[in-house]
Order: C-alpha cells, then sequence, then structure tokens
C-alpha cells in the first residue's frame, strides 16, 4: 500500500476552554483577540499555532491538508489564502454544525476520495516521527502515548491527561477497545503502563461509514472513539496500534499558551 499523503486537520471546535478569561494567562493583545474567538489553531506564537502543526505535517511527507473548520471561522480562510504554504496544499472543508469529532471527519469525505488519510487535531502538536510512523504504516492505525511521559514532558497537567480516551490493544497489536470516558477500574485493568489516545489516527474510507452509523454519546456528540470502536466491532477493521513515549504539546486554553510558546520557541514553522 502507497505512503499516506493527505492529512485532516480537525479545526471546528468551539474552543469553550480558549475562550475563558484567565488572569494568570499573560497574554498580549493579539493573543488575548483571537483567543476570545476560540479558534485555538489561529492562536500567535510568533506565527499562528496551525503553522507548527502543517510544517510537521510537511516533515512528515504529508503533501495535501484539509482543515475542517464552521462556516464562522473565515479568518482561517482568509489566512492560509493570503500566506499559502509553500510544502502542503491546504485545502477546506466546512462542519455546519459542531456536532462532535465523527460529523467532522465526515465533513472531510470528498477530500479523502478513495484514499487513506491522517487524522489530527488543530490544537495539538505532534513528534514528527510520529506523524511520519502513521504515514508510512500502510493501513489504518493509531498512536498512542505513555500516559506518564505525556505528564512528565508536555505541558499536560495529570488532572486533563486523566481524561483522555485509553486503547487496550489485542494479542497481536490491533486495537481492540478505545474508552472515551475511562473510569479507575478500566485503568487499573489496563495494567501499569497506560497508553492515551491523543486523536492521532489513519484511516481508509470505511471509517464514514462508521461514523454514519452511530447514534450521539451521552454528551450529545458523534464521538469519533465511537465510530473506531463500532468499525473494529461491526465492520471488522483492524487498526494497528503504534505506541510512543513522546511528548505531545496541548493548546486548550489560556493557560497553555505561554508553556507552549516556550518549548516551540527554537523550532522555525515552514508549512
Amino acid at each position: 500500500m502507497n505512503k499516506v499523503e493527505k492529512a485532516v486537520i480537525l479545526a471546528r471546535g468551539l474552543g469553550t476552554r480558549m475562550r475563558k478569561s484567565d488572569a494568570s494567562a499573560a497574554l498580549d493583545e493579539k493573543q488575548t483577540e483571537v483567543a476570545s474567538f476560540g479558534i485555538k489553531g489561529m492562536i500567535p506564537i510568533g506565527r499562528p499555532f496551525l503553522d507548527y502543526v502543517l510544517s510537521g505535517l510537511a516533515d512528515a511527507g504529508y503533501s495535501r491538508v484539509c482543515l475542517v473548520i464552521g462556516p464562522e471561522h473565515q479568518i482561517v480562510r482568509d489566512y492560509y489564502q493570503s500566506n499559502p504554504p509553500s510544502r502542503v496544499q491546504v485545502e477546506f472543508a466546512i462542519q455546519e454544525k459542531p456536532l462532535g469529532t465523527a460529523d467532522a471527519v465526515l465533513a472531510a469525505r470528498s477530500f479523502a476520495g478513495s484514499d487513506h488519510f491522517l487524522v489530527i487535531n488543530s490544537d495539538n502538536y505532534y513528534p514528527v516521527d510520529v506523524l511520519k510512523a502513521l504515514r508510512e504504516l500502510g493501513q489504518p492505525g493509531v498512536a498512542l502515548f505513555d500516559r506518564e511521559r505525556l505528564v512528565v514532558e508536555s505541558n499536560l497537567p495529570e488532572e486533563r491527561v486523566l481524561k483522555f480516551a485509553l486503547a487496550k490493544p489485542d494479542s497481536e497489536g490491533n486495537l481492540e477497545r478505545i474508552y472515551e470516558k475511562p473510569f479507575e477500574d478500566m485503568i487499573r485493568a489496563l495494567g501499569q503502563q497506560v497508553y492515551v489516545s491523543m486523536n492521532c489516527w489513519t484511516f481508509s474510507p470505511a471509517i464514514f461509514r462508521a461514523c454514519l452509523s452511530i447514534r450521539p454519546s451521552a454528551r450529545g456528540e458523534l464521538e469519533l472513539t465511537e465510530a473506531v470502536q463500532y468499525a473494529v466491532d461491526v465492520q471488522k477493521e483492524q487498526f494497528r496500534v503504534l505506541t510512543f513515549r513522546s511528548p505531545v504539546l496541548d493548546l486548550s486554553s489560556r493557560s497553555d499558551i505561554a508553556i507552549v510558546a516556550e518549548k516551540l520557541k527554537d523550532i522555525n514553522p515552514v508549512p
């Protein structure tokens, strides 16, 4: 199977945490303005955070990127039409309403076509080697991250990491089950070394049927984790599990901005 060339970035979220004022977060005027709109990928850290994400994708070998945005996110479209990246081709897909991550993936259906594709969040900066490993995997897969290492090396406080989805591989290294909101007994059952999902996947077009087949969760959203579990249980799709002891930067709230900026200060993004 050929290497994956397409990447989908989920950038439609409401940015509820980013919108909230935080007196302890020392932001400049432009950062405060963008944060008030909740568009996390456009938070300026010298350059918009999305430039770093796109640059990482280009470093990993991806050539086409689809940004899933809302109809109100004209600022994103305007920026990349005025500042077109030189190493990746940026396209757009509109998720009309924030109905969940599975619905966001469905918005990119035309972009993906019959090809395999990567899916990542717009508010996470993933290591290039992780993105490259998924690109070269040759089948659907998921990148999982050691929970303890995320707390130590990323900007993620433990209480935030504890809320991330947990994944259980089977004996052959394929995904058996993913828990969107894990309970403590689930964590204990997974043993001492716990790996969490940071929403970093490669999918085949079969994921679209799964996304169309699920119902809203208790939160009222169409969850991508539910679609993946449906694909595993009903469609018998196999997702290869790749595990990493790597940091992932998370730009969810205003208090994250200064820490993320410090960790990215030596990177000159060239998207």
